[in-house]
């Protein structure tokens, strides 16, 4: 009688591959939510940077705002005031806020 409940119950049992299906599914979500959207805004900004040409109003991370003077391959020359000129990491831009046009309060 013994061996018959032991064997039972051993055949009852579930695959031991099924106490990871809450890990993967933990994992999907965190794909689907988080890293994907992620990085789909780091693509979209890399290009805006990438796109940053003379006289646009940038942000930079540090919160100056400035207008582009010159573009290299890695530096921008920002105006930040008439004569005040500044060289920023390209890659440190934060926003783009409009393409030339003169602010408002000048």
């Amino acid at each position: 009688m013994l061996d018959f409940l032991a064997a039972g119950s051993a055949a009852a049992a579930p695959p031991g591959w099924i106490q990871f299906l809450p890990i993967v599914g933990m994992i999907a979500i965190f794909w689907f939510l988080i890293i994907r959207p992620q990085m789909r805004q780091q693509k979209a900004h890399r290009e805006k940077v990438a796109g940053v040409k003379r006289g646009d109003q940038v942000v930079t991370a540090g919160g100056l705002v400035g207008k582009v003077i010159k573009v290299d391959d890695d530096y921008v020359e920002l105006e930040i005031a008439q004569g005040v000129r500044v060289k920023a990491v390209k890659s440190t831009l934060g926003d783009i806020l409009s393409s030339g046009g003169k602010p408002a309060n000048d």
